[in-house]
């Protein structure tokens, strides 16, 4: 895919949030009765959290655009698969259903794709396996396949050594199957979509500050859910008209969870033009309207307070560095290691082809800018975040840029380029 061009005015709708399309299946697989979601992002990694559980018993139907019924069989009605639970590049499904198969009374096995196999699993595991499921697999089950045997789960008190809201999740979601309360102390803040959804399907969940409290519960019930957009898509759009002269855009119907927007933050800090319209609560979720024109960009420090909060968009923030005034420094970001691609050495080595000022760190990068960045051939990893970012960045690049492998950015985001070019000039 090639791209030259120079500035981004228009209308957005971006895909359901991914997050947030994921525990949509997963809750409402386990909840009694029947529930629709409705702006669900049908993407790849989606897709395979619909085909894992339809494998455990659950008819799930896209009975129209962007729209699933679920038929929920109650916390305790999945069936034993009779195949492999395949989560294909999802690092969502394997971690999130992991705390559900905990706490049935089969034996399943997960696998996945080639980026999955090299993606840690311990910092579920070991958990889990202090709740006392039984689970077994490669490097002690650090790496699929995996085999968890479930059920006979005891409550837990546990201090997260990491910042992760798919390992947090993952022990609530097992702590539901509990024969006592858990409690889960988290270092810092990450996104908290699972919380606010088991409120809303009636589990016994109370969280205060970063202590997160859940006791045990019978059932789940059925909820309807409308899936806000994703800022995590949003933020190729915001950063692209953040750059480029004469640009304004308007992204409709944005999830604004303030364990998401550090995107918004990090722009204001290097002194970005925005504003948030139209708020309001759907679901349980904050949604609104960003209107995003194109500003001189200054530099910024991206630590630890933050990571969490904007850990998928760093490949877009680091682009825009290459265009803010001064040094950007991003680190205590080691997590990006195991994403669907090493993300620190995915960015530096593709932004150092295209002209950028750029240092790789063992938990980050450091930027100089501005630069002008030059067009080339860039190498996407197969990693879909990777992909669009350096789609936006050759918006900014003189010449023509290259990009191989783009199929990967239908994990996320499907029609991204068809979004684009409509609003690119």
């Amino acid at each position: 895919m090639s791209f030259s061009n120079n500035k981004l005015r228009g209308e957005v709708n971006i895909p359901g949030d991914k997050s947030i399309s994921h525990r949509s299946i997963m809750l409402s697989s386990i909840s009694n009765g029947k529930n629709i979601v409705k702006n669900f992002l049908s993407g790849e990694d989606c897709l395979s959290t619909i085909s894992c559980f339809q494998k455990m018993g659950i008819k799930a139907e896209m009975c129209r655009k962007n729209e699933v019924i679920i038929q929920g069989r109650g916390l305790r009605g999945l069936t034993k698969p009779i195949q492999n639970l395949n989560v294909g590049n999802s690092g969502t499904t394997i971690r999130l259903m992991m705390g559900i198969l905990a706490g049935q009374n089969f034996e399943s096995t997960l696998i996945g794709d080639n980026s999955i196999s090299k993606r840690p699993m311990k910092r579920v595991t070991d958990p889990l396996r202090l709740m006392g499921a039984k689970i077994s697999g490669n490097e002690d089950a650090n790496f699929t396949p995996i085999t968890i045997g479930g059920g006979n789960l005891s409550g837990i008190d546990y201090k997260m050594p990491i910042a992760s809201a798919q390992v947090k999740s993952s022990i609530i979601l097992a702590s539901l199957y509990a024969n006592s309360p858990s409690k889960i102390i988290e270092k810092n803040k990450s996104r908290n979509h699972t919380e606010i959804m088991l409120k809303s399907f009636g589990a016994d969940i109370d969280v205060n500050g970063n202590e997160i409290y859940v006791n045990p519960v019978q059932n789940l019930y059925s909820e309807d859910i409308f899936v806000p957009g994703d800022i995590s898509s949003a933020a190729f759009f915001i950063a692209g008209a953040s750059m480029l002269k004469g640009s304004e855009v308007l992204i409709k119907n944005v999830g604004l969870n303030e364990t998401r927007t550090g995107i918004l933050d990090v722009l204001k800090d290097m002194g970005g033009d925005y504003e948030v319209l139209n708020k309001k609560y759907v679901c349980g979720e904050l949604m609104g309207d960003i209107l995003v024109r194109h500003s001189n960009l200054n530099s910024t420090i991206i630590d630890s307070k933050l990571i969490p909060r904007l850990i998928d968009e760093i490949p877009i923030i680091a682009v825009m560095a290459t265009q803010a005034e001064g040094t950007t420094i991003i680190k205590d970001a080691k997590e990006l290691k195991v994403k669907e691609s090493n993300r620190i050495s995915s960015v530096v080595s593709n932004l150092k082809k295209m002209g950028a000022d750029i240092e790789e760190l063992d938990d980050g990068m450091i930027i100089k800018g501005p630069t002008k960045l030059r067009g080339c051939s860039i190498e996407s990893f197969s990693d879909h975040r990777i992909a669009m970012a350096f789609s936006i960045a050759s918006l900014v690049a003189s010449g023509n840029t290259n990009i191989d492998n783009t199929s990967c950015i239908e994990i996320s985001f499907p029609h991204f380029y068809d979004i684009l070019k409509q609003i690119t000039y």
